[in-house]
């Protein structure tokens, strides 16, 4: 008996003859879980939903919905069939239908053998829809027929639910809002689904699961902390952007030196040897502030992101490093200043490459 409520199995997705992502395999294990795929944008990520819901099929590897295979080399299960329910970036409203019209179409194909009652009125007034429903698709703004879209794929709670970029033509002031809605919805009805999106912050709130897609890889697919905290690969820090790879030797079993930094603690994710050369993953968590440091930088840009600052200090080697700070610490820095940097460094969680 299959145990993974939907799985893909060495599967290579390909548009107009050309393949965009090869050889990927993930599974979702429980039914209601969310998994998100980050990316940059034409790398694949609306190919591979395209081809589960059944509009692109694939020539190699399966796809499997229940236990059941829709797509393989020798199967293929019709889009109508699949009981998958696909909301695309761009408006595919229909445009001589109210928004109330276009929402309840999603409840003529709603599954029958989902138990859980759904309130349409309830999913309206959270995607924050109910002052439009008497207008026509051209007459409200592209975050607002995105959010109907969504309202209309949610209410014919499919098997699996596809979302792709859900949230890019909504308001910034709104997006944290619908989100935090997004999650609630899709937890109280146990709706599996499936978001792609490029946005790393609303993937990790999101995701039970994140799957990182880069040079036609899948490159990782883990839990959104470990993705985070433990990248697997260079080109996947690169991607995330949340840090610098600086150099080091590994001079212990929990430390390693740095030219301008010095001695760093901490504990090794993987194991390297002794006088080993190594690419350190600095985050701006991981250095901390002290202004009786004898370890000083100077600063040479500072970004302020309401409740932090982040601080890119620069080394005598000219590495440029960023640096968090609490936007209430005592002590803030201008341009061409000194920061100290507490000593001695401890990272949580050492990462090399």
């Amino acid at each position: 008996m299959n145990k993974n409520f939907f799985e893909i199995t060495n599967a290579t997705f390909k548009v107009g003859g050309q393949n965009k992502v090869n050889n990927v395999s993930f599974a979702i294990e429980e039914e209601g879980d969310v998994i998100c795929l980050l990316g940059p944008s034409g790398i694949g990520k609306t190919t591979i939903l395209r081809s589960i819901a059944g509009l692109e099929k694939i020539e190699s590897g399966t796809i499997k919905l229940k236990g059941k295979t829709l797509s393989s080399n020798k199967t293929y299960i019709e889009p109508e069939d699949r009981n998958i329910s696909l909301s695309f970036q761009e408006n595919s409203l229909f445009p001589h239908y109210t928004i109330e019209e276009n929402i309840y179409l999603g409840k003529e194909r709603k599954n029958s053998n989902k138990k859980k009652k759904i309130n349409i009125k309830k999913i309206i007034k959270l995607l924050n829809i109910g002052k439009i429903l008497d207008h026509y698709p051209h007459q409200v703004s592209a975050g607002e027929a995105q959010r109907v879209s969504l309202a209309r794929s949610i209410i014919s709670q499919p098997d699996l639910l596809l979302l792709d970029e859900p949230l890019s033509n909504v308001d910034q002031s709104f997006k944290e809002e619908i989100q935090v809605q997004l999650k609630k919805l899709l937890k109280d009805l146990k709706i599996t689904t499936i978001i792609v999106t490029h946005d790393s912050y609303e993937a990790f709130y999101l995701g039970t699961k994140c799957g990182i897609i880069l040079n036609k890889q899948l490159k990782q697919f883990d839990d959104p902390y470990n993705v985070y905290h433990f990248p697997n690969s260079i080109e996947v820090v690169n991607f995330l952007n949340r840090g610098i790879l600086i150099p080091a030797k590994v001079t212990g079993e929990n430390s390693l030196e740095n030219l301008d930094l010095g001695t760093i603690k901490g504990n090794f994710i993987k194991h390297y040897k002794k006088g080993t050369d190594v690419k350190l993953l600095l985050q701006p968590e991981d250095l901390e502030h002290d202004d009786q440091s004898n370890l000083k930088l100077e600063v040479v840009d500072r970004k302020f992101r309401g409740t932090n600052f982040i601080y890119t200090l620069k080394t005598n080697s000219n590495l440029l490093i960023p640096v968090f700070v609490h936007s209430h610490h005592i002590h803030q820095h201008e341009v061409d200043e000194k920061f100290g940097i507490k000593r001695p460094i401890n990272i949580d969680h050492i990462v090399c490459f």
